[in-house]
């Protein structure tokens, strides 16, 4: 049984895995029970989870999906906490992973009621469109409950429990199980958990100082006349959702003869303005065609060539290894041109150089020729291969890069990942045209700034965004409406919301070693970054979040893997997943932590059949 599970964990392929278990089970059938896994959260990554079960045909647990809302499988994005119908999704249907049903198949099954509202077109539809992200939010929740159709037929206990807010996880590291407290006088046990709370977005000055808005969500409160400049921080996707939201309330676009959009403001709304606050005066990138929709390139670095790298490499990750391996070795098959130009560049010359262009040519004159290229691109159905590339590294780094040492963690996401974050934005082509109608009409314009500027509140109430200009020179302004539009914070560990875990030292800042002292010190010198030294007198850098394994483990304050909790929770893993978001990144997520959860339970079946034996 020793050896057999050795050779489970060292394949560590889900299917092989899912099979041991299932031969240990049939063996156990009358000693062992059900596990019993609970899934905190009804969203995205919670479907994903739910479904690797189902795929796998995994009777043997018992699921309680814990949901605070009345709907499943929408999540913050694609339901009425983060859109209105003028949101749209930056992904079509041929992106998203495979589900029960295409959305295009399932476009022609809904009532004709179900796509009015929306204006949909189901005869010119095609999975290369995107969609109203409120009809998208119905068409995931649609597959949700086919999968626990399916699941259910399969023979899967599964309780669903809308409305129900978990509120605390008690770890019982001696019973090998958990308390969920789930109303103020009810608590569960279970075996297993996995939290997937979706997005989150604290409030820190709203509602306490009149027209600061710590985040555009939920959209509707945007919904309203402000008849007056509006200082808008960032210049992401959270951003467009807010302009499109506030464009409605003060005016509407209308097309013109030649097929150009316009913008006309209400005759009430003369002092309507938006000024956008974005880091080097830079718009975020334009859809564009994709050759492989899902971002997985042939070629990319396996499991097992990182793994053999980081032991030549004491352990730890190279940036430029996975760098050249994964974005210039397929650059150079995709395309060698390109690949010509950039192939001796280090990360921050290659960083420099894309990145110094967009910065000195006008942001709307940029958006306009990218928007165009794109255009180009969809129309003829080829590819911006560097682009792209650029999107599956990211994609391909995520995982792995909690293994990188503290200074090419500083690197990757002070130089590379903001041209990624710019790059991989996929703004659709209709916002384009609204962020370029509004800037025609006069409504719209970009401050670029540096990341140290902000908004400060005087001793008056008086809201001041304060900033350094291309001159050097100190600038501030007065706005009656303030919204933060940067995106998803990273949370830290202090505002992990199971205080249970948290009280027990279950849960741990995330860090990353330094590999020199040296600059660990500088970093310190610097006060750029919270540095400890730790009792291995190293030296460690703290990221956003908890500590996670590579299956979505949390690690506690004693450094040891916890497998009974496994987190998906966007804003609380950023530190060690520096890019973990969308569909595709739920579904792999899912994949690890399944594999982990039947590599635990097996482990536990195994010494329990060598326990009844002895």
């Amino acid at each position: 049984m020793v050896d057999f599970w050795d050779l489970v964990k060292k394949t560590s392929g889900l299917l092989l895995v899912a099979l041991a278990i299932s031969v240990v089970t049939e063996c156990m059938k009358e000693t062992e029970p059900s596990k019993k896994l609970a899934i905190i959260g009804g969203g995205p990554a919670a479907m994903f989870l739910y479904k690797t079960l189902v795929d796998l045909g995994l009777t043997t647990y018992s699921v309680h999906i814990f949901e605070a809302g009345q709907r499943l499988g929408a999540g913050m994005p694609y339901s009425d906490r983060g859109a209105l119908p003028e949101h749209i999704t930056n992904i079509s249907g041929n992106e998203i992973p495979a589900l029960e049903t295409s959305v295009v198949e399932w476009l022609e099954s809904v009532p004709e009621s179900t796509l009015a509202p929306f204006k949909i077109d189901r005869d010119h539809f095609t999975a290369y469109k995107v969609l109203p992200r409120l009809l998208f939010g119905q068409y995931l929740e649609d597959q949700f409950e086919a999968i626990l159709k399916k699941g259910k037929k399969l023979g899967i206990n599964t309780v669903v429990h809308k409305g129900c807010r978990v509120a605390d996880i008690i770890d019982q590291p001696m019973q090998d199980t958990l308390r969920l407290s789930i109303s103020p006088d009810e608590w569960m046990e279970v075996d297993e958990v996995v939290i997937c709370t979706g997005h989150a977005w604290p409030k820190k000055n709203e509602g306490k100082l009149p027209g600061y808005y710590d985040s555009p969500y939920p959209p509707a409160k945007l919904r309203q006349r402000f008849n007056h400049p509006i200082a808008i921080k960032g210049s992401s996707l959270t951003a467009i959702d807010a302009l499109r939201t506030l464009a409605r309330a003060h005016g509407k676009f209308e097309k013109t003869g030649d097929g150009q959009l316009r913008y006309l403001p209400d005759a009430t709304a003369k002092e309507f303005t938006l000024v956008m606050y974005s880091i080097n005066g830079l718009l975020p990138g334009i859809r564009f065609h994709l050759e492989d929709p899902r971002l997985v390139e042939d070629g990319m670095l396996t499991d097992e060539e990182i793994n053999a790298h980081m032991a030549r490499n004491n352990g730890f990750l190279s940036l430029d290894y996975i760098f050249d391996k994964d974005f210039k070795a397929l650059l150079r098959k995709k395309d060698p041109a390109f690949y010509a130009h950039v192939k001796d560049m280090t990360i921050e010359q290659f960083t420099q150089e894309l990145m110094g262009m967009r910065e000195r040519m006008d942001p709307f004159l940029l958006f306009q020729l990218e928007y165009e290229e794109a255009r180009q691109s969809i129309r003829k159905k080829e590819s911006v291969h560097w682009k792209e590339l650029l999107a599956g590294l990211s994609f391909a780094m995520n995982y792995p890069a909690k293994h990188l040492s503290a200074e090419d963690m500083l690197r990757l996401t002070k130089v590379l990942m903001p041209l990624i974050s710019i790059v991989i934005a996929f703004v659709p082509q209709s916002s384009c045209e609204e962020l370029i109608a509004l800037h025609n009409a006069g409504r719209l314009k970009i401050i670029p700034v540096t990341p140290e500027s902000g908004l400060e509140v005087n001793d008056k109430g008086e809201k001041l965004y304060k900033y350094i200009d291309e001159d050097g020179q100190e600038q501030q302004q007065k706005y009656e409406t303030y919204i933060d539009c940067t995106g998803q914070p990273r949370l830290s560990v202090d505002q992990f919301p199971f205080k249970g875990l948290l009280n027990a030292a279950a849960v741990q800042q995330a860090t990353l070693p330094f590999r020199s002292a040296k600059e660990a010190k500088q970093v310190m010198q610097n006060g750029g970054q919270v540095v400890e030294q730790g009792a291995d007198k190293k030296y460690y850098l703290q990221v956003p979040g908890i500590a996670i394994t590579d299956s979505f483990r949390v690690v506690s304050e004693y450094d040891k893997s916890n497998p009974r909790i496994h987190i998906m929770a966007v804003p609380f893993i950023g530190g060690y997943n520096p890019d973990y978001s969308g569909l595709d990144f739920c579904e792999e997520a899912a994949k690890r932590v399944v594999e982990d959860l039947l590599q635990h339970k097996g482990e536990q079946q195994a010494a329990t059949s060598v326990e009844n034996k002895a």
